[in-house]
């Protein structure tokens, strides 16, 4: 997209910026990745301005030139949205030199994207993970003045007492500076009368067990869920984020899975 500078009143476009690949452009745009993008070139079906290019890398501009697919105009999409179930063993960042990443997960349609995940979680930690290349939406996600919850599933070591929950909501003093913030404690039961009403995940044969809670927290310190569970005399076995803010995980994904989010979601992201 251009990008703008304000200088005074003056507003000056920064025209070098609104340029991009023609080749980048037809894979952000869902045309093929970068080789089937190549060769759908070179067989001359592109054209911008009704000229047929078969050069990738010149550069065009994306919101002034007409691209052209076998005669249907391509709108460029500048953002993905994604939503992956992250597996254990995969760590949140764009790249590791020991470690897979949930970006080495994608297919390679969305490496032409610039896209990293939003927030972290530990590599022994499955679930919701959002990735994306919209750094504003990320910001507001992550920004400590916003309150996103996160809800996590939770299989611990012994079951919770009424002291150690009313201590898990109300707020564990876990470094010298920092208290918690208050959380909402959640017990699973194997009768449906006192199960969260967003979902069941973790209920299934394996992970069947009965000091199991859900735990929804409004920060993301390090290790937090963990840290909070031990000031109790507790030990997390399990853990698996099921939601952050109003975006719930697809319990269709299996694990390293991911598909993008619906039109829907995204608003309920941005609300």
């Amino acid at each position: 997209m251009c990008l703008f500078t304000f200088l005074g009143t003056r507003l000056i476009l920064k025209e070098s910026e609104c340029e991009m690949r023609l080749d980048k452009f037809l894979a952000n745009s869902g045309i093929g990745t970068r080789k089937e993008v190549k060769e759908i070139l070179k067989n001359k079906k592109i054209s911008v301005n009704d000229a047929f290019v078969k050069d990738g890398k010149i550069q065009i501009d994306e919101e002034k030139d007409i691209v052209k697919y076998e005669d249907n105009i391509i709108y460029y999409k500048p953002f993905v949205y994604i939503m992956m179930n992250k597996p254990a063993g995969v760590i949140s960042a764009t790249e590791d030199n020991h470690h897979k990443t949930v970006v080495d997960l994608l297919n390679d349609e969305y490496r032409t994207y610039d896209i990293f995940p939003v927030g972290r979680l530990d590599i022994d930690t499955e679930g919701l993970i959002l990735l994306t290349n919209d750094g504003i939406l990320s910001h507001n996600l992550l920004s400590p003045k916003k309150h996103v919850d996160k809800k996590y599933y939770v299989k611990i070591a012994k079951k919770l007492n009424e002291n150690d929950i009313k201590i898990l909501e109300n707020g564990i003093k876990l470094e010298e500076n920092f208290i918690t913030k208050n959380a909402k404690v959640e017990i699973i039961c194997n009768n449906s009368e006192k199960e969260s009403e967003d979902f069941d995940f973790g209920e299934n044969e394996n992970n069947k067990n009965e000091n199991s809670v859900y735990i929804t927290i409004s920060e993301g310190k390090f290790h937090q869920v963990k840290r909070m569970f031990k000031a109790v005399g507790n030990e997390v076995l399990y853990l698996k984020r099921v939601k952050m803010g109003n975006l719930l995980l697809d319990e269709n994904l299996e694990l390293g899975e991911y598909r993008e989010l619906t039109q829907k979601e995204l608003n309920g992201l941005r609300n």
